[in-house]
């Protein structure tokens, strides 16, 4: 009689609900701790907390009935300190954003200069060439300049 009332209860009864049996504490679990968080967990801690200052076989100090409002102001606390860091994150990168501006800057500036200096090129291109200097004029040029009514030696 036992067995009979064993296998009844354990494998026929569970049998005819065994479809909703395995999408209850199967499907549907495993989905609920899929979206389970620790957000979540954190949130459901002051419940249980509460459930057992109420049921009183345990004696709970008063503090740790404030512990619901420190986890909520934990998320305040955070989102605060994420709008902190992100604000000085703006601040940094803009820095940078000017700092490589004028290390740019200074760089072109510098090739700039190195071209000037540079030894081999004297002339650009598409000046005029330069007639070469005659003996004829050498005499002239060594003669006083005249400037109006004055005279230099």
């Amino acid at each position: 009689m036992w067995k009979t009332l064993w296998r009844r209860w354990t494998i026929d009864k569970p049998a005819l609900l065994g479809d909703w049996l395995w999408d209850v504490f199967v499907v549907q679990l495993a989905a609920f701790l899929d979206r389970l968080t620790l957000r979540r967990i954190i949130a459901f801690l002051p419940v249980i907390i509460l459930g057992l200052a109420y049921y009183h076989s345990i004696p709970i100090p008063p503090e740790l009935m404030l512990v619901g409002d420190i986890l909520a102001y934990i998320d305040v606390f955070s989102v605060l300190l994420l709008v902190g860091i992100l604000s000085r994150l703006t601040t940094i990168l803009f820095l940078i954003k000017q700092a490589t501006a004028s290390i740019g800057r200074l760089a072109n500036s510098l090739a700039t200069a190195a071209r000037r200096l540079d030894g081999r090129h004297r002339r650009e291109r598409g000046t005029s060439v330069r007639r070469p200097v005659t003996k004829g004029s050498n005499k002239e040029s060594d003669g006083p300049a005249i400037v109006i009514g004055m005279a230099w030696a």
